[in-house]
C-alpha cells in the first residue's frame, strides 16, 4: 500500500480522467472576437482569452449556459486575476449598455441590466472568495453603480443587486471566521507524540475504551470528514493548477497561504493513519493488539460501505506502516480475510483500478440516492489531487495557434464540480463528542515512537531491525 504523503510535496501516478465535457448554448449578437472560438460537435473547445470572456457577458439574445460560466470563472484565474477579469466583464456590459442606450431602447436595457446582475450573481455565489480582494470589490461595486445609476426605475435590479451584496458580505465574513478557527486550531507541523522510553499502562484509555462499535467510529469519522472537506472551495482546488504552470507569464499567480484547506484536510489523512498505527503499537497484550486490529479492519470495512474511502485508505496506510506490519506474531492471530479484501479494494496495481469501480458505484448510487445516507462519497482526497495535477500536466493550456485548450478546462471544471458536489453533503449520522474528541486529540506517536513501542511488543528478527532497535536505544540512552 502506498504511504501517506504531503498532497504538494509528492504528487505521483498517472491521471485516470474522462474526456466528457459538459455542453453550452452558443453565443447569440454581440461584441466581435466569437470568430476567436472553436466548436466541436456543439461544444466549444478552445478560443483565445479575449474571445472567452466575452461569451461570459450576456447580450439582449444571449445569456452564457450556466457550465461555461462555473468552467470560465474557474479556468480564468489561470490566466487573469480574477479583478482584471471582472475590470474587463465590466467594460464589455457598459459598452452593449451605451449601445442600447443610444437606441433608446428601453425594454431591452431593462432585460440586460437583470441579465448582468444575474451573472455578477452566479460569480459571487460560486467564488465569493474573488471578492475577498478590494480590487474586485471595488470593480463589483462601479459596476453595480453604472448599472442602478443608468436605469433608476428598475426598482426590481436594485433589489436583487442589494440581496446579492448582503449575501456576498455574510459569504466572506463566515470564510474569514472559518480561517481564523483554522488558523489557531492547526496543530504543529513537527512533534506529532513523544517519544517513549516504556510502553504506558496496561489500564491507559485507548480507542476501545471509547467505542467499541465499528460502525459507530466509522459514522463519526465520516462526521470529520464532511466537515473538513466542506471547507475547500473550488478556486482552492484551482491552486493545484495555477501553481504548477510557469508557462503562462500573465497568469493568476495563486497564493499559497490560501491553500490551508488542502493542506489541513491532507495532514487529518496522516494523523488518522498514525493513530491507527500509535493504537495498535501501544498496547501491551498481544491479545488486545490482536482485537486492536481485527477492531480497525471492521472500522475500515464500515467506511467502505457508507462510501468514506478517505478514512478507509488513511486506516490501511496506518495499518501498513513498518511499526505495524512488522508485528507478525500479532497478525499471525488476525483473521484476515476481510483485510485482505480491503487491499484488494485499495489495490495500487493499474492505476487503483479497484477502487476507481468501487467510487463509479458510489457514485451511481448517490445520484440515484433516496436518503442521506447513500449520498455519501468521501474518494481518497490525495488520490483526487493527483488526477487534477496530471489532468494539467498532460495536457498544455495553450494550443499551437495560441488559443487557449478550454477542452482541457472542461474536464478539470468536471471533476471538481463533482467533487464540490460530493462535500455538500449533510451528514445523517449522529454526532458524538466524546468518540470525536478522542478522535481528535488522542496522542499521536512519532515515527521513532511507534518503532520503539513495536519493538518493545514483539522483539527485532533480522540483522537490520537489531540494528534499527539498538540505535534507538542509544539515542534513547543520549538523551536521557
Amino acid at each position: 500500500m502506498p504511504q501517506t504523503s504531503v498532497v504538494f510535496s509528492s504528487i505521483l501516478g498517472p491521471s485516470c480522467s474522462g474526456q466528457g465535457q459538459p455542453g453550452m448554448g452558443e453565443r447569440g449578437g454581440g461584441a466581435g472576437g466569437s470568430g476567436d472560438l472553436i466548436f466541436q460537435d456543439g461544444r466549444l473547445i478552445s478560443g483565445s482569452l479575449e474571445a472567452l470572456m466575452e461569451h461570459l457577458v450576456p447580450t439582449v439574445d444571449y445569456y452564457p449556459d450556466r457550465t461555461y460560466i462555473f468552467t470560465f470563472l474557474l479556468s480564468s484565474r489561470v490566466f487573469i486575476p480574477p479583478h482584471d477579469l471582472l475590470a474587463r466583464v465590466g467594460q464589455l456590459c457598459m459598452e452593449q449598455r451605451q449601445q442600447l442606450e443610444a437606441g433608446s431602447e428601453k425594454a431591452k436595457l431593462k432585460s440586460f441590466s437583470a441579465k448582468i446582475v444575474q451573472l455578477l450573481k452566479e460569480w459571487t455565489e460560486a467564488f465569493p472568495f474573488d471578492f475577498q480582494d478590494e480590487k474586485a470589490m471595488a470593480e463589483l461595486k462601479a459596476i453595480t453603480h453604472r448599472v442602478t445609476q443608468c436605469d433608476e426605475e428598475n426598482s426590481t435590479v436594485k433589489k436583487a443587486i442589494s440581496q446579492m451584496t448582503q449575501s456576498l458580505l455574510l459569504s466572506l465574513a463566515a470564510r474569514s471566521q472559518l480561517q481564523e478557527l483554522r488558523e489557531k486550531l492547526r496543530s504543529p507541523a513537527m512533534d506529532k507524540g513523544p517519544v517513549l522510553k516504556a510502553k504506558p499502562p496496561a489500564a491507559q484509555k485507548d480507542i476501545l475504551g471509547v467505542c467499541c462499535d465499528p460502525l459507530v467510529l466509522a459514522q463519526q469519522l465520516t462526521h470529520i470528514e464532511l466537515e473538513r472537506v466542506s471547507s475547500i472551495h473550488p478556486e482552492d482546488l484551482m491552486q493545484i493548477v495555477s501553481h504548477m504552470d510557469s508557462r503562462d507569464k500573465h497568469r493568476c499567480r495563486g497564493d499559497m497561504t490560501k491553500t490551508y484547506s488542502l493542506e489541513a484536510y491532507d495532514n487529518w489523512f496522516n494523523c488518522l493513519s498514525m493513530l491507527v498505527a500509535t493504537e495498535v503499537c501501544r498496547v501491551v497484550k498481544k491479545k488486545h493488539r490482536t482485537r486492536m486490529l481485527e477492531f480497525f479492519i471492521d472500522v475500515a470495512r464500515e467506511c467502505f460501505n457508507i462510501g468514506n474511502f478517505n478514512s478507509m485508505m488513511a486506516i490501511i496506510s496506518g495499518m501498513n506502516l513498518s511499526p505495524v506490519a512488522r508485528l507478525k506474531k500479532t497478525w499471525s492471530k488476525v483473521k484476515t480475510a476481510k483485510f485482505d479484501v480491503l487491499e484488494h479494494h485499495m489495490d495500487p496495481s493499474s492505476n487503483f483500478c479497484n477502487y476507481r469501480t468501487a467510487l463509479q458505484g458510489a457514485t451511481q448510487r448517490s445520484q440515484t440516492a433516496n436518503s442521506s445516507r447513500e449520498k455519501i462519497v468521501i474518494p481518497v482526497f490525495n488520490l483526487f489531487v493527483k488526477d487534477i495535477y496530471f489532468l494539467h500536466k498532460i495536457h498544455t493550456n495553450h494550443l499551437p495557434n495560441g488559443h487557449i485548450n478550454f477542452k482541457k478546462f472542461w474536464e478539470i471544471s468536471r471533476q471538481i464540480h463533482e467533487f464540490m458536489t460530493w462535500t455538500q453533503v449533510e451528514c445523517p449520522f449522529e454526532k458524538d463528542k466524546k468518540i470525536q474528541s478522542y478522535l481528535l486529540t488522542a496522542p499521536i506517536y512519532s515515527e521513532e515512537a511507534l518503532f520503539i513501542a513495536s519493538f518493545e511488543s514483539e522483539g527485532p528478527e533480522n540483522h537490520m531491525e537489531k540494528d534499527s532497535w539498538k540505535t534507538l536505544r542509544t539515542t534513547l540512552l543520549n538523551r536521557a
